[in-house]
């Protein structure tokens, strides 16, 4: 099996990294392309460095002259093969000369997965982040002969499916591993009923036991674990949390992560005199997520736009509550006022009134907190969640995979 994706491994994409870990303990072998290179500073661990080391890298091969002339001859062994996916390429382009000039791209890319899968004997192909990546993958089938799958994340594709061709990708999977209902129903939404059978829910998940139940509740102790970008809200929870610590002054917050916004969220903390109650910690190792997940009170996550966030899940394995905002598929995890609280997106006031909430009341965490764990053991097991994965491998596309109801 060849697992692709735009990045890996990524701090940000722990989960594709443990779905491949899972497989790989099944039996199953597989191998991992990324169509770029991952800055070094998201290898944060000694698993991500192992793992970028042993990827193969579709860019730069690309760029390499004579690589991409083998790509092109062994290709061209096949012309109808090749003609077939030139002219996909050109058909599910993005409107205007950028975007056709962008897929042309994608088909080189394409070319030298087609020759390195033929040349490691691969005979499935799965995608990770169904956009650019997800066309290569699509090019690459269409070149090698070879079924290919992927999993549909969202939300940011369902805002431009017809950009991404989301419609023909599913039409031409073999299956699509969705990771939640709400993901289904936009594949729905954006693809042929003809193909709807294809569309099936698998969860990404998280090892429990990696994240062991901690005793302590720290009360006014706050975390937030993602990209430090704009869809995740940050601005609003600090501007929340600066209106929940006229209440409880004690109450700070940490978060780990980085991304284009650090530099603005660093200033806006300052402006709101928030200086000394948030420590930006960067990117760090999943063991260190898990350790800072043990030391915190409640995991806040304040998106704009979330598919169903791993974050939540291992702040739930961890028997942390957690506040989040009312979006995507999240509330397929989170249980209103019973493993956290929901607010909505964008809300300053209900979010710092969340925060004092839970942050005055260890009984209430507590009862959240062994809520979430029982819910991620039951439904988001990454073990169980990767035999989903392997039953479609073999088997194809049969009719929806469904996780089984919570205990």
């Amino acid at each position: 099996m060849m697992w692709l994706t735009g990045e890996y491994p990524r701090a940000t994409d722990t989960f594709i990294q443990r779905e491949v870990a899972a497989l790989r303990a099944l039996g199953v072998t597989v191998e991992t392309a990324s169509v770029r290179r991952t800055d070094p500073s998201h290898h944060v661990g000694p698993e991500q460095r192992a793992e970028a080391a042993a990827t193969f890298h579709l860019l730069e091969t690309a760029l390499h002259p004579w690589r991409m002339t083998c790509a092109k001859l062994s290709a061209l062994r096949h012309p109808h093969r090749f003609a077939r996916a030139l002219a996909l390429a050109w058909r599910t382009a993005p409107k205007g000369l950028r975007g056709r000039i962008y897929n042309l791209v994608y088909f080189g890319e394409a070319l030298v997965l087609a020759h390195r899968m033929k040349a490691r004997g691969i005979t499935h192909l799965h995608n990770h982040i169904a956009k650019s990546s997800g066309t290569v993958a699509m090019l690459a089938a269409e070149i090698a002969d070879l079924p290919h799958s992927f999993t549909l994340h969202g939300p940011d594709i369902f805002f431009a499916p017809e950009h991404w061709a989301l419609g023909e990708k599913i039409a031409r999977a073999s299956f699509v591993a969705c990771i939640s209902d709400f993901a289904r129903s936009q594949a729905m939404l954006f693809s042929d009923p003809a193909h709807w059978h294809k569309l099936h829910v698998v969860h990404c998940g998280v090892d429990p036991a990696l994240y062991a139940k901690a005793r302590s509740t720290p009360d006014d102790r706050l975390l937030f674990v993602g990209r430090l970008s704009a869809v995740k809200g940050v601005a609003v929870l600090l501007h929340a949390l600066a209106q929940a610590r006229k209440t409880r002054p004690a109450l700070g917050l940490d978060l780990i992560g980085d991304g284009e916004a650090r530099g603005a969220l660093e200033a806006l903390a300052r402006d709101l005199g928030l200086a000394d109650a948030v420590r930006f910690h960067g990117y760090q190792a999943q063991a260190e997520v898990a350790r800072m997940l043990k030391e915190t009170g409640v995991l806040v996550l304040p998106s704009f736009a979330e598919g169903v966030p791993v974050v939540l899940m291992e702040a739930m394995a961890t028997a942390r509550p957690v506040i989040a905002t009312r979006v995507g598929g999240v509330a397929e995890l989170v249980e209103d006022e019973r493993s956290g609280l929901l607010v909505p997106p964008g809300a300053e006031a209900p979010l710092a009134e969340a925060i004092a909430a839970l942050a005055g009341d260890a009984t209430r965490r507590a009862q959240m907190g062994a809520q979430g764990r029982a819910m991620v053991i039951a439904q988001f097991d990454v073990e169980r969640e990767a035999g989903r994965m392997l039953t479609l491998l073999r088997h194809g596309s049969g009719g929806p995979i469904r996780p089984e109801p919570a205990a």
